[in-house]
């Protein structure tokens, strides 16, 4: 039995805005069948919050990591939490 799901909190910093980066990490999200959303920040972040096996949540964390994504990522500071309540769908904010 799996156990509860996962809820990755992550703040991508770098030139992440008006790239198509929130585009990305949808489509990658959607991919691994998580939850959540991408939604830029006024001081040029990104605040990725992701929900679900945490396996598949770790994987699009080093995919945000990994140098693939539209822009340029400097850094991500992640947070993890059990999740607690359900996420419908993976939106752009």
């Amino acid at each position: 039995m799996a156990g509860p799901d996962a809820r990755l909190s992550a703040w991508v910093h770098g030139t992440v805005q008006g790239v198509g980066f929130r585009w990305w990490t949808r489509s990658r999200a959607l991919e691994l069948g998580l939850t959540g959303y991408a939604a830029n920040r006024p001081d040029g972040r990104v605040h990725v919050v992701a929900q679900g096996p945490r396996e598949n949540c770790q994987r699009l964390l080093e995919l945000l990591q990994g140098g693939s994504a539209p822009g340029r990522v400097e850094t991500v500071v992640a947070d993890w939490v059990v999740a607690t309540e359900p996420i419908d769908g993976f939106s752009e904010r």
